[in-house]
C-alpha cells in the first residue's frame, strides 16, 4: 500500500495507544465495524477524510498532525500553492489536498477535491462525518447524493449540507470534476 497511507495508519495506531483506547471502542465511536477500522490502522485500507477528521477530534490533535506528522505552525495566515497542500486521501477516483494544513486552531477544514471521470461508471460510495460541509464546483459536473436526494452540480454551483447525512459525489460527462470542499 502507499507509503503515506502507512504513515497515517501508524500515527492513528500510536494515538489510540497513547489515549488508552481499544480498536473496538474507536470503531464504535466512528460507527464503523472493527474489521474496517483495523484495516485502516494496519494501512491495508485508506482512511476516508471524514473519518480522519473524526479521529483527529477524538484524539484531540489537529488533522494536520494525522496527515503530515507535524503540528501546524502558522497563526496569522497561511498560503498553500497550487496543488502543494498535502494530499489527504489516495483512493481512486478521489484526490484531496488540504488547503489550510499549516494554520493553527482552524475552525474549518478546506480541501481541493478532484474526482476522476472514471467515477461515472462506478456506484456512488456514501460516507458521513460530524459537522457541516460546503462544496463549490470549480470545474466539471458532478452528481451529489445527500440523505437519499440526488442533485447535479456544474461549474459555479454549490451545496451546503449536514455532513452526518450519508453523502457522496461522482464526476459526470466523462470529465474530471474539481471542487472546493469545506468541512465545518
Amino acid at each position: 500500500m502507499n507509503e503515506k497511507i502507512q504513515e497515517i495508519a501508524q500515527r492513528v495506531r500510536a494515538l489510540r495507544d497513547i489515549n488508552g483506547l481499544s480498536a473496538e471502542s474507536v470503531a464504535k465511536k466512528l460507527a464503523v465495524d472493527v474489521k474496517t477500522y483495523q484495516a485502516w490502522e494496519s494501512g491495508t485500507a485508506d482512511i476516508p477524510v471524514g473519518s480522519l477528521y473524526e479521529l483527529a477530534s477524538l484524539f484531540s490533535v489537529d488533522l494536520t498532525e494525522l496527515i503530515t506528522g507535524q503540528a501546524p505552525r502558522l497563526h496569522t495566515y497561511c498560503v498553500t500553492r497550487h496543488e502543494k497542500g498535502p494530499e489527504v486521501e489516495r483512493r481512486s477516483p478521489y484526490k484531496y489536498w488540504s488547503l489550510a494544513y499549516n494554520f493553527q486552531h482552524r475552525k474549518a477544514e478546506p480541501f481541493l477535491v478532484q474526482i476522476e471521470a472514471e467515477s461515472e461508471q462506478k456506484p456512488l460510495e456514501l460516507n458521513s462525518h460530524p459537522g457541516q460541509e460546503f462544496d463549490y464546483v470549480l470545474e466539471g459536473r458532478m452528481l451529489v447524493s445527500i440523505g437519499g436526494h440526488e442533485v447535479e452540480l456544474g461549474q459555479g454551483d454549490s451545496v451546503y449540507f449536514d455532513a452526518s447525512e450519508p453523502h457522496g459525489m461522482k464526476a459526470l460527462g466523462g470529465k474530471r470534476v474539481r471542487f472546493l470542499a469545506v468541512i465545518i
